[in-house]
């Protein structure tokens, strides 16, 4: 039955519309009252196609940012531009979207890693740190896979820096599945969530702060181009906007 279909991890598409609503509506006086989210770029996200979209974005929080990205692409939905200021899209919100998390994080115990977990989460093992320490293993290639499932049915949020430190590396898994998948990718530039949250992205630290996510124009990358190419490429997509599109306290 249509209202049993569920997405490519077995979850049923009708509690994740249910779950998405419901954390919208709790969380839009985080984004437009108490703080306010300025966004640029929102006319490219328009017209891409459903499925096959990989944003790549710079990491501040577990979940604030994964939120924020929830609340603009159901706007998109409903053709507001540079806005998420009318809820009405949390109506019938996009579902046909995911992020790329931790492993770690999102199988922790607690109904918050479950519940962002159902909403759309793709995990990964990181290969560079497990239980908080540094280690090396070999590429999650399983994590690799479920993206590839993620991105043929939708939009798919990564932070290739894989963490929420500011100057950390961008990590070479994204290279490579950006030249397995050959996706569409969308740069994307946030800041003010690290000022206004809590490392978790739960609880308020600085009131007043506004919240800037920048859009940049969808790249196809050359299938040719080296994975050293490619981190290189990405890593320069991923800075801060030079005109000033800051993060800054409300006045």
């Amino acid at each position: 039955m249509k209202l049993f279909k569920r997405d490519p991890f077995g979850n049923i598409i009708f509690i994740k519309r249910i779950i998405i609503s419901i954390v919208g509506a709790l969380t839009y006086s985080r984004f437009m009252v108490v703080n306010k989210t300025k966004i640029k770029g929102m006319q490219h996200l328009f017209d891409l196609p459903n499925n096959g979209i990989l944003f790549l974005s710079n990491h501040q929080t577990y979940y604030a940012d994964v939120i924020a990205f929830y609340h603009i692409f159901c706007s998109v939905k409903w053709r507001f531009y540079n806005t998420i200021m009318y809820p009405v899209y949390l109506l019938t919100p996009r579902v046909n979207m995911f992020y790329v998390a931790a492993e770690e994080t999102m199988t922790k115990s607690g109904w918050i890693p479950k519940v962002f977990s159902y909403a759309g989460a793709v995990t990964v093992k990181r290969s560079w740190r497990a239980a908080g320490e540094n280690t090396h293993r070999d590429l999650d290639t399983s994590g690799q896979d479920n993206i590839g499932k993620a991105l043929s049915q939708g939009w798919v949020v990564s932070f290739p820096q894989g963490t929420t430190s500011p100057s950390a590396p961008v990590r070479k898994g994204t290279a490579h599945l950006i030249k397995e998948h050959n996706p569409l990718v969308v740069p994307v530039s946030i800041n003010g969530f690290r000022r206004a949250f809590d490392k978790k992205g739960l609880f308020f630290k600085k009131r007043g702060t506004t919240l800037s996510v920048h859009f940049k124009k969808p790249i196809r990358f050359n299938p040719d181009d080296s994975v050293e190419d490619i981190v290189e490429q990405v890593s320069r997509l991923l800075v801060h906007d030079p005109d000033g599109f800051e993060a800054k306290e409300m006045k």
